[in-house]
């Protein structure tokens, strides 16, 4: 069984937990990031399974180098696995075509039109989301034909874990200062940030419709891989979780 939570989406769609895949240690078990040091075999099974729990073949399961910024890909046929180019977004209207997005902390965003069933996904750090990822990816699948865009927010992580210095909060307000009510006071000089309300804002404005999945990956340890507990508690390299969409017939 490879578990994963759904939102209200009118696609084939997945935000995977770590939990139902065949990774040891560290990356125990569903880790499905393709440029760490788990073994690889162990990630392309992992990566198999969240596809077929969604009903897509492997072959079809896509992938990025995500690097935080706001390129979006429109995918028509597949790539090999590993090698996606240096974005960190996809849409597509193509049958068949499932996108994976890789997160530790960072919103995961899928988004479907029901009527066009034009799909899309985002990686959306908070870099990536001031940057305009999610209003760019909205735009890619406007421009397949899309009209009326739903986005559910995955498993990331939420403000009461999320604690910021103010190089964070100056790059987030110095976009809009309307912005700062993202932002509660911390210790000194500290902030905690809402990600996913942030993004939930930004589509709203893009015309998204735009829901919250409620869970929090940096606090729940035994459904979630996280980035920065693991840097906080220094414990080196560690999984990444998957969410994928695909384009329903």
């Amino acid at each position: 069984m490879t578990p994963y939570f759904r939102g209200a989406l009118a696609a084939p769609h997945g935000f995977f937990t770590r939990e139902g895949g065949v990774s040891q240690g560290v990356y125990s078990s569903l880790n499905c990031g393709l440029f760490g040091q788990d073994d690889a075999a162990h990630v392309a099974e992992n990566r198999s399974r969240a596809a077929l729990a969604i009903g897509a073949m492997p072959s079809n399961l896509l992938g990025l180098k995500q690097v935080h910024g706001p390129r979006v890909v429109t995918a028509r046929t597949p790539w090999t696995s590993g090698d996606g180019v240096e974005a960190d977004a996809m849409v597509t209207d193509r049958l068949g075509i499932a996108l994976g997005i890789i997160t530790g902390d960072c919103a995961p965003v899928l988004f479907a039109d029901a009527r066009s069933h034009i799909v899309g996904a985002a990686h959306a750090g908070w870099r990536g989301a001031v940057a305009g990822v999610l209003e760019a990816t909205a735009d890619a699948m406007r421009a397949l034909g899309a009209n009326d865009i739903t986005a559910v927010i995955g498993p990331c992580i939420h403000q009461a874990s999320y604690e910021v210095g103010e190089d964070l909060r100056d790059a987030v307000v110095g976009r809009d200062k309307s912005d700062r009510k993202f932002f509660v006071s911390g210790r000194p000089n500290h902030w905690f940030f809402d990600l996913p309300g942030y993004c939930a804002e930004r589509l709203a404005a893009a015309r998204v419709e735009t829901s919250i999945l409620p869970h929090d990956t940096y606090a729940d340890e035994a459904r979630f891989f996280s980035h920065r507990r693991r840097t906080l508690r220094a414990e080196g390299p560690g999984g990444l979780q998957i969410s994928i969409i695909m384009r329903a017939p």
